[in-house]
């Protein structure tokens, strides 16, 4: 009987049909989605807070509603994301107590230090130009709520990356200090951002299945290499250069080649053993607690308005 749930199950998948929370589907099929998610939404909520930290010392009060509302569309992505991996039946509650524990992940970018206000424009353009990359393909997710919710964030991020590359483009054109500023930023996002595409395909355990799902679309590999061909170019325009010596247009392959990326430090970070990895649980754990009084609150008041319909219906 299971095999037979399974093959109608591919046969949807094959045929480009989104699955749907009430439709039958693989307890690994659940699994792998729930995760992929919720981690998706943890970074989101997290991905806040190197940026927040500089919504009060952005240059200018323009900078500092751009950052700001930058800010609040990654808080509206985590809460659109919360909300999908929801329907494949775990809480909210749930899924946050797992990120405060350690025990759920996110994208081990955010665990690096904002240290200049170039860094907002390189998380801008090499981070967000990361994540829409991957982001573009997750909207034809086999994964009916999750593909719907990525049309959205995918659009909004469009203008996060803009909005990056112009703070990049503006000091890139200024002083010298603000021309090395620029690229000192570029040096320590460029090999993150590599990263943040996962690990290499060869180690990449659950990859197969994902693609035979149509959960992913593309390796993490191939998309990588799509990353560091748009990246390549792009550094033309702000006179820059990527902090890699290997870095090669292959005419053979119609590619860029490039270094080999430190996996050690990638997965000491995924670890919870990178720079910020402490500091960014605690920063979590503190908001969260702060804010209970928020949802008690929220709570009372829905249970008292629940309480006066019912006595206007009686």
């Amino acid at each position: 009987m299971i095999q037979h749930f399974e093959e109608i199950f591919q046969q949807k998948i094959d045929k480009e049909i989104k699955i749907e929370p009430k439709d039958w589907m693989p307890d690994a099929y659940r699994k792998t989605n729930l995760r992929q998610i919720s981690q998706h939404a943890h970074s989101e909520i997290v991905g806040m807070l190197p940026e927040g930290n500089w919504i009060t010392r952005a240059p200018s009060l323009k900078r500092k509603a751009i950052l700001l509302a930058k800010v609040q569309d990654e808080a509206g992505h985590g809460l659109y994301l919360y909300s999908a991996a929801e329907t494949l039946g775990m809480s909210r509650d749930e899924m946050i107590s797992d990120l405060h524990s350690g025990k759920a992940k996110y994208s081990s970018i955010f665990n690096y230090p904002t240290i200049t206000w170039a860094d907002m424009g390189a998380i801008g353009w090499l981070v967000d130009g990361a994540a829409i990359l991957n982001q573009v393909m997750l909207t034809r997710t086999s994964y009916g709520p999750y593909s719907r919710a990525l049309v959205r964030i995918c659009k909004e991020e469009s203008f996060h990356q803009r909005q990056g590359f112009e703070i990049l483009l503006v000091l890139s054109r200024g002083t010298e200090e603000q021309k090395a500023m620029c690229q000192d930023a570029i040096n320590r996002w460029w090999w993150p951002s590599l990263m943040m595409f996962g690990p290499k395909d060869s180690e990449s355990t659950n990859s197969d299945q994902s693609m035979k799902w149509k959960i992913k679309r593309k390796t993490n590999d191939e998309l990588r290499q799509n990353f560091v061909d748009m990246i390549a170019e792009q550094v033309k325009i702000l006179g820059m250069h990527l902090p890699d010596d290997d870095l090669l247009w292959n005419e053979t392959t119609k590619h860029y080649d490039f270094g080999a990326i430190n996996w050690e430090e990638f997965w000491q970070v995924v670890k919870g053993n990178g720079p910020c990895n402490k500091q960014r649980l605690e920063a979590r754990r503190k908001a969260h607690e702060d804010g209970q009084w928020v949802r008690e609150a929220a709570s009372a008041y829905a249970e008292k308005k629940r309480a006066m319909e019912k006595i206007k219906a009686a």
